[in-house]
């Protein structure tokens, strides 16, 4: 379960990694995004499930090293917590998987934060790390408790 600094939380569905060698530039990529037209539990567990059938749209990125998929929080937003070789590579994604997300996003939900020089356990062991990272939008993205 993860706890953001907005006070919304969401739990882990999944993880998808790649067999690589460590990151020699670390970051980490935060995704949030609402989908339009999925309500209800039952429609939030069929999009959990049918959203293994985007993992090929990811793993073959540059740089891509792994990433935690979160159920939505008590809003409807979706995160993905990743990790990256190189914070222009994650920038990179994160713009092309814009324009995916807008297809079925709500307007204006889709945000990404590139965190340069961490990696992702390490965020997720001590959250305090993210918090040295100063931004105006901090509240969603920022992490501040994993168990």
């Amino acid at each position: 379960m993860l706890r953001f600094a907005d006070g919304s939380t969401a739990r882990v569905y999944r993880e998808t990694t790649v067999d690589r060698r460590p990151p020699k530039d670390p970051c980490v990529l935060v995704v949030a995004f609402k989908l339009r037209l999925i309500r209800g539990p039952r429609m939030h567990r069929a999009f959990e499930a049918e959203s293994l059938l985007n993992t090929p749209l990811f793993v073959g990125f540059p740089g891509y090293v792994s990433k935690l998929w979160c159920t939505h929080d008590g809003s409807g937003v979706y995160r993905g917590l990743y990790e990256w070789d190189g914070p222009q590579r994650a920038q990179q994604y994160a713009a092309s998987l814009w324009r995916v997300l807008e297809l079925g996003s709500v307007p204006g939900s889709i945000r990404y934060r590139v965190l340069p020089a961490l990696h992702r356990d390490d965020v997720l062991a001590d959250p305090n790390l993210m918090s040295t990272i100063a931004a105006a939008d901090d509240a969603w993205w920022r992490v501040v408790s994993a168990t």
